[in-house]
């Protein structure tokens, strides 16, 4: 690249990582509005953010096909190429955690006016809480090209992995004292693991920060046994890493 056509280059890629961060704040703000949908019984809310997800999803693809393009079209290498790979992945979990966040307000419909017990709607609120958490740690790493902010996501995590096994467990406890029932208890239970998703993209979100700082990848425990077994007959030779 000449030094204008690298400096046309990074101001377009700094317009995609702006792009990136609006998006992700649009989901941010998803999280709370669909926890109170669902404690509030707000049909007029779910059906906001229900109509949301469209222009969500349109966004999404819009940055990804951009991301391609640069890609295409200025042959970036090291940093600035991980840093496009990325917008790809990441635009990819955070509109599937829009569609989480439908999910929830499609539950809140289909459990409309079914009393939800204290403990319930407690455990609840702390989900939603610790999803919006950890989308915002997620983003704040993003923005910031903070590594150990990214790294620390996976612990924070399993704030949210403990309240979704204390969701299930409560439950359980409704269901058997009569207070809860059975297509509430399936809705709810629903409901818990959708919250943990939210909680899983904000980590791949995270992993994908680090490997546009230092070019890590996450390790994938199911492809290393599968390796280590000897049947990996298609494997594809290594590549050095290139530097920063």
């Amino acid at each position: 690249m000449t030094v204008e056509t690298r400096r046309a280059f990074h101001a377009h890629l700094d317009e995609v990582r702006a792009s990136v961060a609006r998006l992700t704040s649009s989901v941010i703000e998803e999280i709370p509005r669909a926890t109170n949908v669902l404690l509030d019984g707000d049909l007029e809310g779910a059906e906001y953010v229900i109509r949301a997800d469209d222009e969500i999803d349109a966004r999404a693809i819009g940055l990804e096909e951009r991301a391609y393009q640069l890609i295409a079209l200025q042959a970036p290498v090291a940093t600035d190429l991980r840093s496009l790979v990325a917008v790809a992945k990441i635009v990819g979990d955070v509109e599937r955690s829009a569609d989480l966040c439908v999910n929830i307000c499609k539950a809140a419909r289909r459990i409309y006016r079914h009393p939800l017990d204290p403990k319930l709607r407690g455990i609840i609120a702390k989900m939603g809480e610790q999803a919006q958490i950890l989308y915002e740690a997620a983003l704040e790493s993003y923005v910031d090209h903070d590594e150990a902010k990214a790294a620390a996501l996976d612990d924070m995590d399993s704030t949210l992995d403990s309240l979704q096994r204390e969701m299930i467990r409560a439950i359980v406890e409704c269901s058997a004292e009569g207070n809860l029932e059975l297509e509430t208890a399936v809705q709810l239970a629903m409901v818990a693991r959708f919250y943990e998703r939210i909680g899983d993209h904000a980590v791949n979100m995270g992993e994908r920060v680090r490997y546009v700082i230092s070019g890590w990848l996450p390790e994938h425990k199911g492809a290393t046994r599968y390796r280590s077994s000897g049947d990996d007959t298609d494997e594809l030779p290594a590549f050095d890493q290139p530097e920063s």
